[in-house]
């Protein structure tokens, strides 16, 4: 089955799939800011280490990765799929998405950093996530963790809001 929009129709319209600050990032980040973490994500390992992960932690040298199920296949994961018209344009892609995401890993180790992925999947069952988090990098003995992980409250905030709080008189 062909496109039913023209290349240039096509190619407008990916050109504004936003590629930083997507929804399963911003929960990611702000569950990470409730457990306690501080972490970078414009910084310059941001940018110069394999991948370009999402989030890092320099000061437990930890490169955190939030992958969409669909573009980094998730295994076992039915936002996995595979789409049914022009497989011989996506199977590669996807194969070379998945080799690369292994290299970066693999370089990250190398280098002396942990990659943890995070799935976007994983981010509707944040309790899951935050006992995964936690078993992986080392806690502050300072900080005290939330009595319930069901009951954490994400912190992010939209641009429209942020910095639009009340000021006190």
């Amino acid at each position: 089955m062909a496109d039913k929009l023209s290349k240039l129709h096509r190619s407008w319209l990916m050109s504004r799939v936003s590629g930083k600050n997507t929804k399963p990032e911003l929960i990611a980040r702000s569950l990470l800011h409730q457990l306690g973490y501080r972490f970078t994500v414009t910084g310059p390992k941001n940018k110069t280490l394999p991948g370009k992960p999402d989030i890092v932690l320099p000061k437990y040298k930890t490169a955190i990765f939030v992958h969409g199920c669909f573009w980094h296949r998730h295994a076992n994961c039915k936002s996995a799929s595979t789409p049914k018209t022009n497989t011989d344009y996506w199977l590669p892609k996807f194969e070379r998405n998945v080799q690369r995401d292994r290299k970066n890993q693999h370089d990250l180790h190398n280098l002396g950093w942990q990659a943890i992925i995070i799935w976007e999947c994983e981010l509707k069952k944040l309790d899951t996530v935050a006992a995964r988090l936690i078993a992986a990098l080392p806690r502050e003995p300072s900080y005290s963790l939330p009595e319930e992980l069901d009951d954490i409250t994400l912190v992010a905030e939209s641009r429209e809001r942020y910095g639009k709080r009340e000021q006190k008189n």
